[in-house]
């Protein structure tokens, strides 16, 4: 069957992108060339509009909707990264956003979603389902629903990180993409592969939330529900079934960090490359340092990897400290 996102999606939403989203920095580390013996690129996308990698998919999905559905609105849930994305994207292109948050998430990402003008509906994520609620949203209010990864625009907007990646770097032997949903991750493998062929585009998953990774193993969909894990942004439940035949076919492998293999990543990130990085945009990272591919596998190899996010809640992570 063919597939739902291919490159010429991807190219056709770096153009639309182009003068909106930023195109990140890329960034190296001699000290962590030296740890790991290799050659490693950072796209920052910590540094993009509204703290993540995000901004290009929201973008990218909102400008493709219909003037009726851009003048009726939008509804989107998120912990935080694609809702303020959203809410920014629909300020920018003059779309009303309601975003559907869970009331436990960080207060810098809520603050931040209702500072880019949009408004916020708090739920209990124990007792209840974000979906049910969007979509009642949606229907009696005449919203559109905008999907956190599991939409072709919003696939195809992510994928662009990759491809900055690789034209501003190289060629890769390795790309290493932090993975909630697989939005980014499917994106991100259709522009490596397609820029950089022979590349071995590899998914990084929290340990407590491995649902894509057992998806990826068993080549059918499974399931977790509300992992407790500090990377909130990879609290997903499910692989998309727009993701997952993407992740199928142009991923090379899956792999998973502990929260606090995680948190040991993220700190050193802090400290030695003075960029602040949110736990979930250092999962890629941590794959790595955490030596989770074996030394003599990436031995002189060119490594690629996206630090997804950078906003971090400060406050609640300096009790980790």
């Amino acid at each position: 069957m063919p597939l739902p996102v291919t490159y010429a999606d991807v190219a056709a939403a770096a153009r639309l992108l182009e003068g909106q989203a930023l195109r990140t920095p890329v960034a190296t580390s001699r000290t962590i060339d030296e740890r790991t013996g290799a050659r490693v690129f950072f796209k920052c996308e910590n540094l993009q509009r509204a703290g993540a990698f995000k901004f290009r998919g929201a973008y990218n999905a909102l400008a493709n909707l219909t003037r009726a559905q851009q003048r009726a609105g939008v509804v989107a849930y998120s912990s935080g990264n694609h809702a303020q994305a959203v809410a920014l994207a629909g300020r920018l292109l003059g779309v009303k956003a309601v975003i559907v948050m869970p009331a436990d998430a960080p207060a810098v990402k809520v603050d931040a979603t209702r500072g880019y003008g949009a408004e916020v509906a708090l739920y209990d994520r124990e007792r209840d389902d974000r979906e049910a609620i969007s979509n009642e949203l949606a229907r009696s209010r005449g919203l559109t629903p905008v999907p956190p990864f599991d939409d072709r625009y919003i696939v195809a907007g992510q994928g662009t990180a990759a491809k900055e990646l690789v034209e501003d770097a190289g060629p890769l032997d390795y790309l290493l993409v932090p993975c909630g949903g697989g939005g980014l991750l499917s994106g991100c493998s259709i522009a490596a592969r397609e820029l950089s062929p022979g590349v071995k585009c590899i998914g990084v998953e929290p340990a407590a939330g491995d649902d894509v990774t057992r998806s990826f193993q068993t080549k059918t969909i499974q399931r977790v529900h509300n992992p407790d894990t500090i990377a909130d942004g990879a609290r997903t439940s499910a692989p998309g079934v727009i993701t997952f035949p993407l992740i199928l076919h142009h991923v090379h492998a899956m792999l998973t960090v502990t929260d606090d293999e995680l948190l040991h990543t993220m700190f050193f990130i802090w400290e030695r490359m003075k960029l602040i990085v949110e736990p979930t945009g250092a999962l890629g990272a941590a794959a790595l340092l955490e030596g989770k591919l074996g030394a003599d596998e990436i031995k002189g190899k060119r490594i690629g990897v996206i630090f997804s996010g950078g906003n971090a809640d400060v406050k609640a992570l300096a009790r980790y400290l």
